[in-house]
């Protein structure tokens, strides 16, 4: 039997599970994942299980079951290219094809104390430990949020909502929130801060982090508790992997998403280095091209001369329970029907899934 290797439960190899199993994938092959935990996380989710308005039932859902799908726990050490053997510590899976989707950790941009002194929503064992420093602050305490994009935002907004007796400051390094964004998005999202009390600083650099102080330009702020969401890196072993690394020390692939020079490698999802900022979105569009190139390769059927461009809808943020916000098809929707479009989808992915 072959041995098809899913490096990671997130997103881009869930996508990859359910559309080979259980009659896509080839008679010869066998799937075997590897992930540090027993279940598939729904990181875009994270952020209200920091703020502590969902519980971790509610922000995962479990692998698929198949008889010709082998879920190894652990994580992973080493990945051999040349042997074409992925380590588990001491132990050793040999693959035929791999998919690389480790996913991300935080970048903190060389900022001293950042690492040591901040909290993280980056996997779902340090959302829980956000979720429990938060929870055991006092009225009155302060939570600074370093970082305003979407997880900075949705955190700030569920935090709210959840602990009304904080003060909240979201440090935002650009002019206004969401620069890359129509200024009605941004506007929106700003005017709910204001309303509900969220102190946004604009124009943000912060150079240290120390316990009970950020240090942002050249003011210094007192919080109780950080949260970093300034930023993301592929995790450490796959920036030390001896391949070609691009910008955001992410992997360079060729158009059909492998490694050039080792074809039976892919990568997918906050890994990869492709034209799109990592979301959980760009994971799945590009999972779906792997295994188009896959079964064309399965069946000896010539790969196309251009892979079609990766297209995205949109993203969709949650301002709390009720309101929200939207940018699809190039279009900005706000209010309680954007709060709505996303918690259906994230109900059919639930759906689809479980």
């Amino acid at each position: 039997m072959k041995n098809l290797v899913l490096l990671g439960g997130g997103y881009g190899n869930m996508r990859i599970m359910q559309r080979l199993l259980p009659n896509t994938l080839p008679a010869e092959y066998n799937i075997t994942l590897i992930d540090k935990i027993p279940f598939h996380g729904l990181k875009t989710e994270f952020y209200a299980l920091a703020a502590g308005t969902e519980s971790d039932k509610d922000v995962r859902v479990e692998f698929p079951q198949d008889k010709r799908l082998n879920i190894v726990y652990g994580e992973v050490t080493q990945i051999d290219l040349e042997k074409q053997i992925v380590s588990i510590g001491e132990n050793h899976v040999d693959y035929d094809e791999l998919v690389i989707g480790l996913g991300c950790e935080d970048k903190y941009h060389n900022v001293p104390g950042a690492e040591e002194y901040t909290y993280s929503i980056q996997t779902m064992t340090k959302a829980r430990k956000t979720y429990q420093a938060i929870a055991d602050l006092p009225s009155g305490s302060t939570v600074g949020i370093v970082g305003a994009g979407l997880s900075g935002i949705e955190l700030a907004s569920e935090l709210r909502e959840s602990r009304k007796d904080l003060k909240i400051q979201l440090f935002d390094r650009g002019e206004r929130i969401l620069p890359a964004f129509p200024e009605k998005l941004s506007n929106y999202v700003k005017k709910w801060f204001d309303k509900n009390d969220v102190e946004v600083i604009p124009n943000s650099n912060v150079v240290k982090v120390e316990p009970g102080m950020l240090y942002n330009n050249d003011v210094s702020y007192s919080v109780d508790i950080c949260v970093w969401t300034a930023g993301i890196q592929p995790v450490e072993i796959v920036r030390n992997l001896p391949v070609e690394i691009g910008d955001g020390n992410r992997v360079k692939l060729n158009q059909y998403h492998q490694i050039p020079t080792h074809p039976n490698v892919y990568v997918v999802g906050d890994c990869a280095a492709l034209p799109h900022a990592p979301s959980a979105q760009l994971a799945e569009v590009q999972a779906e091209q792997i295994i188009d190139v896959m079964k064309m390769i399965w069946t000896d059927k010539p790969l196309p001369e251009v892979m079609p461009e990766l297209k995205l809808q949109g993203f969709m943020g949650s301002l709390g329970e009720k309101e929200g916000f939207a940018y699809l098809m190039e279009k900005t929707v706000t209010g309680r029907l954007a709060r709505l479009m996303k918690s259906g989808v994230l109900w059919l992915y639930k759906y689809h899934n479980g």
